[in-house]
């Protein structure tokens, strides 16, 4: 859940200088998907998450669903879950302890609004190192040096204009990859997904905050 919730959870910084380092022809690859992104009154896919040690060696597997709805979002790994209902990040370890922080205590990970929306100007800067299969593959680079990733490589669909995966490079170099399967940009997301409910969780469960 540790892995997970460093891949996906809050960035939120502030960079004057991002726009001027910035490569134009990717900035107009990640305009459009920001576009569609939205657009969307309800949003649901299916990512599976492979992890990689720094020598290359395979570290484990994670099949994750995602529902999202603005500044929303749920994601769930089996029996644990994340419930972020725009204001709070509720973790459940799938056990008995319950994580609760507020958004922008997450900053130094990346959330699902920052990896689909393609809207990066103020956290990172990006360029475009290639155009020459089916997808963009766009390289980013955190602007604070203490984020817990050093680079992410994004691959966008040319004909979708929708992100399809990632790479991730952490401090460690670790890898993990991301891939997202079954998009959907028009999902009926009902509000109260995004509600926390201590009563569907055990009864002896702990909340930490």
């Amino acid at each position: 859940m540790n892995k997970l919730y460093a891949c996906f959870l809050s960035i939120v910084l502030f960079s004057t200088l991002a726009l001027a380092q910035n490569d134009p022809a990717a900035k107009k690859v990640l305009d459009a998907v920001g576009a569609k992104v939205k657009a969307s009154k309800g949003i649901s896919a299916t990512c599976t998450l492979n992890s990689f040690t720094s020598k290359g060696k395979p570290n484990g597997t994670q099949n994750i669903t995602l529902q999202m709805k603005g500044e929303k979002y749920q994601l769930k790994q089996g029996k644990t879950e994340i419930i972020c209902d725009g204001s709070n990040v509720y973790r459940y370890d799938g056990e008995k302890t319950i994580t609760k922080s507020a958004v922008e205590e997450g900053a130094q990970t990346l959330s699902p609004q920052k990896l689909l929306s393609g809207a990066y100007d103020k956290d990172f800067t990006y360029k475009l190192v290639s155009s020459k299969t089916a997808f963009y593959e766009i390289e980013m680079k955190p602007i604070d040096n203490r984020k817990n990733f050093q680079r992410v490589n994004l691959f966008i669909d040319k004909v979708k204009n929708t992100f399809s995966r990632a790479r991730i490079l952490d401090k460690s170099n670790n890898v993990t990859e991301v891939k997202i399967s079954n998009l959907n940009l028009n999902a009926v997301v009902a509000d109260k997904m995004f509600v926390f409910n201590k009563a569907k969780y055990p009864k002896d469960v702990e909340i930490l905050d």
